[in-house]
């Protein structure tokens, strides 16, 4: 019997364990986590080393079966589950039959042999219109989540809700299901706390960050002709944070957005643009090469939110002169944000523990993977508050 007073979880699909980041400031805890992608599961660990981490494959018998006698013998309270999402994201190709959407079957099997106190399913907003096969009939994923689980599970009646209304200065959108067990918790009712009173926006966030110039991919030499703050703008950062440090862009790219002003994109400009190397304009979605508002949350922190010209992904920059003239005008902080400023925006710790062999993309891409961990705690909270814990 476990004496444990915390609540003790599962979490399935974890990435490197963003969503659970902060679940150690309340009295909830992972102790087993499924990552099939090996070097996130070694990222995993780095993190949490009291976790059992249990890499591989869920939909292989033998992975499945482990996972599940292991959350047996623990007894945990509860599952996270996060299925990729990538079939359904409006970041990707939409396409409602991809095979990675088929994954929620897994979740669910596990779910039901299960049959934990509570559950956390979490994903995109997409997925209440998304379709899968089920007994050879094609349905939408939440009439196949209700139709498995209603019979034991008490479920939220709203599911989507939005990270900026809780304090989180993203503007991410999710889908989540929140369930309780109908005879193991007949008391409880687990819904989306109260919204916050105030909207977090850029400026509060990243009011004391210091400002970074970008490295240009052309060289040092080329970086200090335009930038002749580089180095001294670099140390300040480094000594704020060693994930405060200048991203590397095109030097042709930079130039575009030192003209562009916060809020707007540098389709916007009349000869900043973007334009091809023999000077032909690029046709491109409105809301790439765009500096983000100060007056705002981020919008959604995407896999590549190292690149300039994704989605809106651009550092809002002050104006450091009183030009109007765009010849004339110039903005700081032509680049993407760094990885520090995308830990504050998307609630991180700032002590998270990143393992020292992870390389910068592969810690932008799980970052823009993830899901706010302050808006997780808030989830908990609110079920503790419930349970009287």
């Amino acid at each position: 019997m476990r004496t444990n007073k915390k609540l003790q979880g599962l979490s399935l699909f974890s990435n490197v364990g963003i969503a659970e980041s902060r679940l150690n400031e309340i009295d909830v805890e992972i102790v087993i986590a499924n990552e099939l992608l090996e070097k996130r599961a070694e990222f995993y660990k780095h993190v949490y080393p009291d976790a059992l981490m249990i890499q591989g494959d869920i939909t292989d018998p033998k992975i499945f079966n482990q996972i599940y006698n292991e959350a047996k013998s623990k007894e945990i309270d509860f599952i996270i589950a996060t299925p990729p999402c990538q079939g359904m994201s409006l970041a990707g190709k939409l396409d409602p039959l991809d095979e990675r959407n088929q994954l929620i079957y897994y979740a669910i099997e596990m779910i039901k042999k299960l049959e934990p106190r509570f559950i956390l399913l979490e994903n995109v907003p997409q997925q209440l219109k998304t379709k899968i096969k089920h007994n050879n009939d094609v349905i939408l994923i939440p009439e196949y989540i209700e139709d498995e689980l209603s019979n034991l599970y008490n479920i939220n009646d709203e599911t989507l809700i939005r990270t900026m209304d809780y304090g989180i200065p993203q503007m991410r959108q999710r889908n989540i299901y929140l369930m309780v067990h109908k005879e193991k918790e007949k008391n409880i009712n687990w819904n989306f706390p109260d919204k916050s009173k105030k909207l977090v926006t850029l400026k509060d966030a990243l009011k004391n960050i210091p400002s970074l110039d970008p490295f240009l991919r052309d060289g040092i030499e080329e970086t200090l002709k335009l930038f002749p703050d580089f180095e001294e703008k670099k140390s300040k950062g480094l000594q704020l944070s060693k994930w405060h440090f200048p991203p590397t862009h095109s030097k042709r790219h930079v130039e575009w957005l030192i003209r562009t002003p916060s809020g707007k994109t540098a389709f916007d400009n009349k000869i900043y643009f973007p334009k091809k190397e023999n000077g032909q304009r690029i046709n491109g979605h409105y809301n790439t090469y765009r500096r983000l508002s100060w007056e705002k949350p981020s919008r959604t922190i995407t896999q590549n939110n190292g690149v300039i010209s994704s989605l809106a992904c651009v550092h809002p920059g002050h104006k450091l002169n009183d030009e109007n003239d765009e010849k004339k005008r110039v903005f700081s902080d032509p680049r993407c944000f760094s990885i520090y400023e995308l830990m504050i925006i998307t609630s991180l710790p700032e002590n998270w523990n990143i393992p020292p062999w992870a390389n910068e993309r592969m810690i932008r891409q799980v970052i823009g993977e993830g899901i706010p961990p302050l808006l997780i705690k808030k989830l908990f909270q609110n079920l503790l508050n419930k349970l009287n814990l």
